[in-house]
C-alpha cells in the first residue's frame, strides 16, 4: 500500500486503477486521490475576475490571472487571430534542466487567452465559460442566456444567483436543480416547477418548504392542500417580502432536518460512489457528475457525456481516456494539462492549448501537431524527443520545497501555481489559514481589491419587492454580513420584480458563499445507514445531524 507523498497517509490502488495506468500509459500515482484533487483545484480561479491590460495591444481586459503570476495574457478576439506568431516561443529543450522549470518559463511568455471563454455573445464580465447570451458575472458556465450571479449554470434562461443547474429556467438561488422551472431558494430537484424552499423533490409543483416528494402538488411542509387553500397559505407567507422570505427560510431548514438524506445524492445511477450523481454508470469517487461512465477520482464533470476518465477536473464535454486534468474539455487523451479543449486529443503537460494534438510541454497553441515546448517537429522526430524527455524528467525529477517528488506521470508542482491557494475551488475544499497553507507549500496572494463609498446599508432597502423604485439600480448598497459593495442591475430587479422575490441584502460573494454552504464536501466518510446499520460510505460525516439512509431503505421509505 502507498504513502501519499503529501499527506502521508497511506491509500490503495485498486485493480481498476491500475488498468487504466497501463492502459494509458503513465505510473501509478504517488499522491492520493484527495491530495490528486487539491493539487489540481491549485491551478483553477473559478470566479475572480481581476482588470488588466493585453500585452498584444494595451487594451484593458478582465483576466482570471493575477498580476503576479506575470504572464502574456491576450483578449480572447487577439489570441484567436491570425496576426501574430504561435511558435515565437518555441525553445530547444535543454536536458541539463528540470522539465518543470523550464515549461513554468514558457508559461510566462507564450501568449494565452485571459479569461478562458468561447462564442459568448453580451457576456463580458464572465469567465470560464462557453455559448453565453447576455450574462453577467456568470462562471464555469455553458449554454446559458439572460442570466447572472452563478456557477455552473448550463444550458439555462432567466436564472440568478444559482448553482449547479443544467436546463432550468427562472430559478432564484438553487443548487442542484435539473429541468427545473421557477424553483426559488431550492436543492437537489429535479423536473419540478414554481417551488420555494423545497429539497430533493422530483416531479412536483406549487409546493413550499417540502422535502423528499415525488409527484405532488400543493403541498406545504409535505402536508397535501387543495389549490384554493395553497393560495391562500401561499398568499400569508408574503413571500414578496424580505422578512416573510427570512421567516420561511429558517422554517424549511430545521423541517429538512426530520427527513432522511440518501448517502448519495442522484438519480438512475449504477454502481456509483461519491456525491452529486446523476445518470452515471461505473463512477467511483466522483464528485457533481452528470451522465459519466467509467470514471474515478472526478470531479464538476457537469457537462455529459465523459467516459473512461481519471482525475478528471471541471468541465469535461464528451471527453475520454484523459487524467489528472482540470479546466478541459471535448478531449481524448489529455494528460496533466490545465485550460485544453475543442477537439484536443493526445496532449500532455500543456497549458490554453485549442484544437491540437501530439503535443507536449506546449502552452497557448491552437490546430498545432507534433510540437514540443511551443516548437514544431515531425511525427518520427516527435516521438524520440518525448521519450528522451519523459526518461530525463524520471532521472532528473522536479523536487519542491517541501521534499515532493515530480517525475513523469505527476500534475504540476504546488508551488508552480500561478494562483494563490485563496482561491474559490480551493476553500471550498480544503480550508486552511494563510500560514498552514504556506507551510503546505502552496502560494498565499494578497490581492488588493478596490472597494467603493456605498451610498446605502442593506438594511434599509424596502422590505417589499413592490415598494423598489427603478433608480435602486445607481445605489451602492453595503453588504449586510461583510460590509462590502453591491449592486442592482436592472436584469437583475427585473426578474426580481417579475418573481416578486425581494431585494437581496447581501453581495454575490456573500449569496455565492451561501448556495456552496448548502453543499457537501467531496470527502468520504464511513457512516452506517440510520435505519438498517449497514455500512456506507457518504459525505455526510459522523458529526452532522442529519438523517442518512442506505439506498435500500431510502427507496422504501421516500420514493
Amino acid at each position: 500500500m502507498p504513502t501519499c507523498q503529501n499527506c502521508h497517509q497511506n491509500f490503495i490502488i485498486e485493480s481498476d486503477d491500475l488498468a487504466f495506468y497501463e492502459k494509458i500509459s503513465v505510473p501509478v500515482p504517488t499522491f492520493c486521490w484527495q491530495c490528486r484533487f487539491q493539487r489540481r483545484c491549485a491551478y483553477r480561479n473559478e470566479r475572480s475576475l481581476k482588470r488588466g491590460v493585453s500585452a498584444k495591444s494595451g487594451a484593458p481586459l478582465f483576466t482570471l490571472y493575477p498580476p503576479q503570476a506575470g504572464l502574456t495574457l491576450y483578449t480572447q478576439e487577439e489570441w484567436y487571430s491570425d496576426d501574430w506568431d504561435q511558435m515565437a516561443t518555441g525553445r530547444d529543450y535543454d536536458f541539463s534542466r528540470n522539465f518543470f522549470d523550464q515549461l513554468f518559463e514558457l508559461l510566462k511568455v507564450a501568449p494565452i487567452f485571459a479569461r478562458n471563454v468561447v462564442k459568448v455573445t453580451n457576456s463580458d464580465y464572465c469567465a470560464n465559460a462557453s455559448y453565453l447570451k447576455n450574462c453577467y458575472l456568470a462562471f464555469q458556465v455553458s449554454g446559458a442566456e439572460d442570466s447572472a450571479y452563478g456557477n455552473a449554470i448550463d444550458y439555462s434562461k432567466n436564472c440568478f444567483d444559482n448553482s449547479h443547474l443544467m436546463k432550468c429556467e427562472r430559478c432564484y438561488m438553487g443548487f442542484w436543480l435539473t429541468n427545473c422551472y421557477q424553483c426559488h431558494y431550492c436543492t437537489q430537484c429535479t423536473d419540478c416547477h414554481t417551488m420555494w424552499f423545497s429539497k430533493n423533490c422530483r416531479g412536483s409543483s406549487n409546493c413550499i418548504g417540502c422535502v423528499n416528494l415525488t409527484n405532488k402538488n400543493y403541498c406545504i411542509f409535505n402536508e397535501q392542500y387543495t389549490k384554493e387553500e395553497y393560495a391562500k397559505r401561499l398568499a400569508e407567507m408574503k413571500l414578496n417580502t424580505w422578512s416573510g422570505l427570512q421567516k420561511l427560510q429558517k422554517q424549511a431548514r430545521n423541517f429538512w432536518l426530520k427527513f432522511p438524506n440518501k448517502f448519495l445524492q442522484g438519480v438512475k445511477n449504477e454502481n456509483v460512489t461519491g456525491e452529486y450523481i446523476t445518470n452515471s454508470k461505473n463512477c467511483h469517487y466522483c464528485y457533481l457528475i452528470r451522465e459519466g461512465k467509467d470514471l474515478a477520482y472526478c470531479q464538476y464533470l457537469q457537462i455529459p457525456k465523459n467516459e473512461d476518465c481519471y482525475d478528471v477536473t471541471m468541465w469535461g464535454e464528451n471527453s475520454q481516456l484523459c487524467y489528472e486534468d482540470i479546466g478541459c474539455g471535448a478531449a481524448f487523451g489529455l494528460k496533466f494539462s490545465v485550460e485544453c479543449y475543442e477537439n484536443t486529443r493526445d496532449v500532455e503537460y500543456s497549458f490554453s492549448c485549442v484544437s491540437c494534438q501530439d503535443c507536449f510541454g506546449c502552452v497557448g497553441l491552437r490546430k498545432k501537431q507534433y510540437c514540443i515546448f511551443n516548437q514544431q517537429h515531425t511525427k518520427e522526430e516527435y516521438e524520440i524527443l518525448r521519450a528522451k524527455i519523459i526518461e530525463q524528467m524520471n532521472t532528473m525529477p522536479y523536487i519542491d520545497k517541501g521534499g515532493r517528488v515530480y517525475k513523469y506521470g505527476e500534475f504540476f508542482p504546488i508551488e508552480k501555481s500561478p494562483y494563490g491557494f485563496n482561491t474559490d475551488m480551493m476553500s471550498d475544499h480544503f480550508p486552511m489559514t494563510k500560514e498552514q497553507a504556506i507551510a503546505q507549500g502552496y502560494n498565499w496572494l494578497d490581492i488588493d481589491r478596490k472597494e467603493f463609498e456605498t451610498t446605502m446599508d442593506a438594511g434599509a432597502l424596502p422590505d417589499t419587492i413592490e415598494e423598489v423604485k427603478d433608480d435602486i439600480v445607481k445605489e451602492l448598497i453595503a453588504c449586510l454580513d461583510c460590509k462590502r459593495a453591491y449592486r442592482i442591475i436592472n436584469m437583475e430587479l427585473g426578474f426580481l420584480r417579475t418573481e416578486k422575490i425581494p431585494l437581496p441584502r447581501t453581495c454575490l460573494d456573500c449569496r455565492h458563499r451561501y448556495r456552496v454552504d448548502q453543499r457537501n464536501k467531496s470527502m468520504l466518510y464511513d457512516r452506517t445507514c440510520a435505519k438498517c446499520g449497514k455500512e456506507i460510505k457518504t459525505s455526510y460525516s459522523p458529526a452532522r445531524p442529519e438523517i442518512v439512509y442506505c439506498e435500500t431503505c431510502y427507496q422504501n421509505e421516500v420514493v
